[in-house]
């Protein structure tokens, strides 16, 4: 069953950085997205056939997603997708005409390096479908104040990398929305379609919501593939530390891989400061 989620999970990466790509195209020929008309900015984006299709393929990502979720442990699954990352750059460069610098690709290799890291140090065993109530009522609450915050401050929206903080805040969203997805796979297992009636079930369609429109406005303000590296990495970071914190997902337990997961961490930091080109530096060569 392991196996068979990860091929899953695999198949997910792929399509969703397909999708985002295709929402892009699509975001960049659509009308600029405004939470004050929600409506509005909603029906002009799927008006772009390109973001259309972008939400089409990213469904069936989601699917995917949703089915590896079922058979394996949620950190597990979140570091395969984060190493799909690798496909990022290829298919932006070769097939959607984007420019990709010395940078850019520095920054989607050092991204997807340090969350595969995270990968080969997660042990495959120990309890991932039973959840502490407490804790995940702290970690989906905290990070979903937290991400409608930074969607919302009217302070960064002239702010030179405002696209990309979008972008990571929709990250975070589709973090805090996988991480109760896999509450409700464990509910359903257990009680069937009664296990919908949770209130976890108002919380992922919360995030997802306000997600969405904070991922089609960061990709309107801000280039391919530094936006959609961040919003892939602040997705996968924020569903590892679920899969950790919320759902006993276990920890490396010798000091090796301590040391790996700590350097991962790093990695992915250190990536998220030097994916975004600098845009002052760009504008005045300009």
């Amino acid at each position: 069953m392991l196996s068979i989620g990860i091929l899953l999970a695999l198949f997910c990466a792929f399509a969703t950085n397909v999708g985002f790509l295709l929402k892009h195209r699509g975001a960049c020929a659509a009308p600029d997205v405004s939470l004050k008309h929600p409506l509005a900015s909603a029906i002009g984006l799927f008006r772009s056939k390109w973001f259309a299709m972008g939400m089409l393929v990213a469904l069936g990502a989601w699917v995917f997603h949703v089915a590896a979720l079922a058979l394996a442990p949620l950190s597990i699954v979140q570091a395969v997708i984060a190493g799909g990352l690798v496909f990022l750059t290829v298919l932006a460069e070769r097939y959607f005409g984007c420019s990709v610098g010395t940078r850019q690709w520095a920054g989607v290799g050092l991204t997807a390096l340090g969350l595969v890291l995270l990968a080969v140090t997660l042990p495959t065993h120990g309890g991932h479908s039973s959840y502490s109530l407490a804790a995940m009522i702290a970690f989906e609450s905290a990070l979903l104040a937290l991400g409608t915050f930074l969607v919302l401050s009217k302070k960064l929206d002239n702010h030179e990398h405002h696209g990309v903080m979008l972008g990571t805040a929709a990250g975070m969203l589709f973090g805090v929305s996988d991480v109760a997805i896999k509450a409700l796979t464990t509910a359903v297992g257990t009680g069937g379609a009664l296990g919908l009636l949770s209130p976890w079930l108002l919380t992922c369609i919360a995030a997802s919501v306000i997600a969405f429109y904070a991922s089609a406005r960061g990709l309107q303000k801000g280039e391919a593939v530094p936006v959609i590296t961040l919003t892939s990495a602040a997705a996968n970071v924020t569903a590892i530390s679920g899969g950790i914190l919320v759902f006993g997902d276990p920890m490396p337990n010798y000091t090796v891989g301590i040391v790996i997961q700590s350097f991962a961490f790093v990695l992915v930091i250190v990536a998220a400061a030097l994916t975004p080109a600098p845009l002052r530096a760009t504008r005045a060569t300009a």
